[in-house]
């Protein structure tokens, strides 16, 4: 693509236009080896700029993309066994990945981006960042299930951080609950649900902090607002 040598310099992050231009005029720009002090227009697939001796490349456009996945879609790039992927739904010219995971059989808010440093902020253990789930399970918890659930689960080899369990509604023999944990260990919701007795017949996450999956149908994704982008780039 041809454009004017400024703008090229700004898109690579140089500085502002007005700022690349005062640059161009003290002679610190070379285009393929020879020096400029003017405005010329550059091809950027072909002429190698160097500024006070570096070269300069553009940056890419970081992105954020908030998915609700379905049930059956792997949270991975790529999958061995061939299986549908978030990327198979989420498809940007942009390599984006998703952070953090959700399981093979939960539905739900998914984050992907090419932000590595927002990736590692959403999923270090020390930010404690609250995750809610709607879970139907089989039968309904006994006030004791709840307060052993809340208190923390020995499950595999660790135990639980609290978290919070809230009944929505009971049926004969099902009930859906809230869930609320801040960890996000494999498949760390459906064991603890196991382990006070009352297995996970659907579970789908629906919030992420302060991130919420709205209307945002099934098998949709949308990218990130300016608000939301603030939140996860303030944590």
């Amino acid at each position: 693509m041809k454009e004017r040598l400024q703008k090229y310099m700004a898109r690579c992050g140089v500085a502002s236009r007005r700022k690349c231009e005062e640059i161009i005029f003290q002679g610190r720009v070379t285009v393929n080896g020879i020096a400029v002090n003017n405005i010329i227009i550059i091809d950027d697939e072909k002429d190698v700029v160097k500024v006070d001796g570096k070269i300069i490349k553009p940056e890419y456009e970081k992105i954020y993309i908030m998915l609700n996945k379905p049930v059956g879609v792997i949270t991975s790039a790529k999958d061995e066994k061939n299986r549908k992927t978030v990327l198979d739904i989420v498809k940007v010219k942009e390599r984006i990945y998703p952070v953090g995971r959700l399981d093979y059989d939960t539905s739900g808010l998914l984050i992907l981006t090419n932000d590595g440093e927002i990736a590692f902020k959403m999923t270090h253990p020390s930010k404690e960042i609250d995750k809610v789930y709607i879970a139907k399970v089989k039968g309904v918890p006994r006030n004791s299930d709840i307060e052993r659930f809340e208190a923390g689960l020995k499950i595999d080899d660790y135990i639980t951080s609290p978290s919070k369990l809230k009944i929505i509604k009971s049926m004969e023999k099902e009930s859906l609950l809230e869930i609320i944990i801040h960890e996000g260990r494999n498949r760390q919701v459906r064991k603890m649900c196991e382990k006070i007795g009352h297995p996970v017949i659907k579970l789908k996450r629906i919030k992420i902090g302060e991130l919420s999956l709205g209307d945002l149908k099934e098998g949709q994704w949308r990218k990130l607002t300016k608000r939301e982008i603030e939140y996860i780039k303030s944590l």
